[in-house]
């Protein structure tokens, strides 16, 4: 299991890092067509959708490391009132419940990128399946991520938990 940490780290980090630049990317697209539209006096015609489609970029994927990094959201009243053992045990239930979802972002995503893949994003000039694929990709991470968890809590390794500092 610990053989497997560094490649889930390393794509997390990647996966962080392609978010990042996405939000800054996207920032620096929306001032240049604020500037272009208010002071020239003119448009960028592809800002809007490409600014779009990299927000998607960022969402998913800054959201699959979230997964990884135990930031996901829980519901955790029942945990302050049941013994150790079965707050595992709801934890890795919670693990499958949120790979779940991230297998049904990775069908449906696949379905919504073949229904419009014959589609040309007009002012981008590239299919529409480019839209689809931060979803895609990000759940297969959520799933990756959250079958990690799980594994690791099964070989009793600490597993990040929101709020909660874990010590190797």
């Amino acid at each position: 299991m610990k053989s497997l940490e560094p490649v889930t780290g390393a794509l997390a980090r990647v996966a962080l890092w392609v978010a990042g630049l996405g939000l800054v990317l996207m920032t620096t697209i929306i001032a240049a067509q604020v500037f272009w539209r208010y002071v020239l006096g003119s448009s960028i015609i592809w800002s809007e959708p490409s600014a779009v489609m990299i927000m998607g970029w960022f969402i998913f994927l800054g959201a699959a490391v979230g997964i990884k990094e135990g930031y996901h959201l829980s519901f955790d009243v029942l945990l302050y009132v049941i013994p150790d053992r079965g707050k595992l045990l709801l934890y890795s239930l919670s693990d499958l419940a949120v790979a779940a979802f991230g297998g049904g972002m990775v069908w449906y995503g696949w379905s919504l990128a073949a229904n419009v893949a014959d589609n040309i994003i007009p002012s981008l000039g590239i299919s529409g399946l480019f839209d689809f694929l931060p979803v895609i990709l990000g759940g297969i991470l959520v799933v990756l991520f959250s079958f990690e968890r799980i594994a690791r809590r099964l070989a009793g390794l600490p597993t990040a938990r929101f709020g909660e500092a874990v010590e190797e």
